[in-house]
Order: C-alpha cells, then sequence, then structure tokens
C-alpha cells in the first residue's frame, strides 16, 4: 500500500480533491521539461510545469513481482520545448521520468507516483505517444560477456582500446549536396578509402541538427565526392553547409580489428570458435582418416 505524506492524504480524505498530473522529463543532456493536464502553470521541484500541452497518461500498471511496470503519456506537438524533431532525432531516447499527483490548489501536497525511462516513441501525425518502462526494465538487459565470432566491444570505448581521436580515424565534413533524408554528398573527406566511415558515428557540429549524432550505414565515393548514407533520418533537415565530424566505424569482423586498427590484441569476439557447420560434420570416404585433427 503506498503511503502519502500528511498534507495529501488529508486532500485526498477532504471528499473534495483539487488533483492534477505532473510530468517532469529529464533528458541526457540535461534538459528539463516539465508538463501537466491541468489547465494552468504549476511550480515546484525548480521545474515550471506547462499547462495546455494536451498531455494525457494513461493507466499506471504496477506489480509486486519482477515484471516490468509500463505506461505512457500523449499528447500534442504544440510545445516550443517539445518539436517532433527532438523526438525523431532521439534527444528523449533513454530521458528520465516522473510522474506526480498534485493538489494544483497548493502543490506542495503531492505524491510522486512513479519513476521511469521513456522507451518507444510514436508519432501519429502532429501528436506524439510516449512509452514510460518502469525501473525494472534494466533487469531485462543481457549484461556480460557473449559469445560470439564478432566483437562485442563498441568502437572506441575502453575494451576496444582504439584511439578514434587519431587523425586517421577522424574526419571533418561539410554538406554539399543533399541525396534524401538519409543521403548525402559531402566534402573534406577525400583522403579516406570507401567504406571507412561505414558502421561509424556522425556528430553535427553545424546547421540544424548541431550537437545531434547519427549512426553511419554507408560511406562512398560518388563522382569524386564522399557520399554518406544514415541509418535514420536526423531529426531536423540536413542543409548544403552542414558541418560534422565523422568517425570510423567497425563491422566486428577480426579481420577488420587487425587490417583497419591493428587492434587484434584487443579483440572482444571468439573468432577462432567451430561453427555449426563444423558441429555436424563428420568423416567421408573420400578424406583422409588417419586420426588427426580436423
Amino acid at each position: 500500500m503506498r503511503a502519502f505524506g500528511t498534507s495529501f492524504a488529508a486532500h485526498l480524505a477532504s471528499g473534495a480533491t483539487t488533483l492534477a498530473t505532473c510530468w517532469k522529463i529529464t533528458r541526457a543532456d540535461g534538459a528539463i521539461l516539465g508538463f501537466t493536464d491541468h489547465d494552468a502553470a504549476l511550480f515546484f521541484d525548480d521545474c515550471l510545469f506547462a499547462p495546455q500541452t494536451g498531455a494525457d497518461g494513461a493507466a499506471l500498471q504496477s506489480s509486486a513481482d519482477l515484471a516490468v511496470d509500463n505506461t505512457e503519456i500523449a499528447g500534442a506537438l504544440d510545445h516550443d520545448a517539445l518539436s517532433a524533431e527532438d523526438l525523431a532525432s532521439g534527444r528523449y531516447d533513454g530521458a528520465q521520468v516522473e510522474i506526480w499527483r498534485v493538489n494544483w490548489a497548493d502543490v506542495s501536497a503531492r505524491a510522486l507516483l512513479k519513476r521511469g525511462v521513456i522507451g518507444e516513441v510514436v508519432r501519429e501525425g502532429a501528436r506524439f505517444r510516449a512509452e514510460i518502462r518502469g525501473r525494472g526494465e534494466r533487469l531485462d538487459r543481457v549484461e556480460g560477456r557473449i559469445f560470439q565470432r564478432g566483437c562485442d566491444a563498441v568502437v572506441g570505448d575502453a575494451r576496444c582500446g582504439a584511439d578514434l581521436s587519431a587523425p586517421a580515424f577522424r574526419g571533418q565534413g561539410v554538406v554539399t549536396a543533399v541525396l534524401d533524408d538519409q543521403r548525402f554528398l559531402a566534402s573534406g573527406l577525400g583522403a579516406f578509402a570507401p567504406g571507412w566511415f561505414a558502421e561509424g558515428a556522425l556528430l553535427w557540429t553545424g546547421g540544424a541538427n548541431a550537437g545531434a549524432l547519427s549512426g553511419v550505414k554507408a560511406h562512398d565515393k560518388n563522382a569524386g565526392a564522399d557520399a554518406l548514407s544514415l541509418w535514420l533520418p536526423s531529426g531536423r533537415a540536413v542543409a548544403a553547409g552542414d558541418a560534422f565530424t565523422v568517425t570510423a566505424g567497425c563491422d566486428k569482423r577480426a579481420e577488420t580489428c587487425a587490417a583497419k586498427f591493428s587492434n587484434l590484441i584487443n579483440f572482444r569476439g571468439f573468432h577462432l570458435m567451430p561453427g555449426d557447420d563444423f558441429a555436424i560434420s563428420y568423416p567421408l570416404k573420400a578424406e583422409k582418416n588417419d586420426g588427426g585433427r580436423r
């Protein structure tokens, strides 16, 4: 049974309540936004909760076992701080969420109903719907080593050890032409071989997407220019003149680790592990069956 503070419990027991729901969102970049379904702004916990955002919360689902608690918030994209571009660019992925039930006549009487993180975000025209996952969601994550042929480290991290700040693995470019919402031509990368930045990371340093990070799907040469393809469209439109920094990618193979990064000593996969073909193989009459190793 949930225990409420004295003032909030007294308000609930009064028989005539003035309650509102507030959502406080703290993004990974430190930005804090507040929303409420009340028709006037509320302020508490050093956060201003904006009204009239069309926000609507679903029923909270909680359990006493280890099942993941889930709820969602839906609303209109009509608030200055909540844009469709920011949602699309992933600025709200993994953001921390607090859901409060507040006496809007006296905000000191309030109760924290739930803490969680934003999961899947879906756009429906001019509206959005964001899934809020409970803390139990972390128990569903895979932890520890993965026994597979490919490397399970992130290129450039402490386990990998590759120095992506080195000039050989880092390029600075400028968009020269936009092909579509995921592909563009760029200058400044002529010294790098085709495919060098495939599976890499691109940080926008100029333009409407400045500060946003995108994943690179492919890197090709196109009539003397470098063509980059992104896994997902950037949150805001890419335009000629937008600057970026891009780092080399890795396809997680031992051959790439050795030839591209000279880093086979830190390879975190098991490339010598026998595969399915070896496991189901059997002796053949035409082979040299002398009892030696296969």
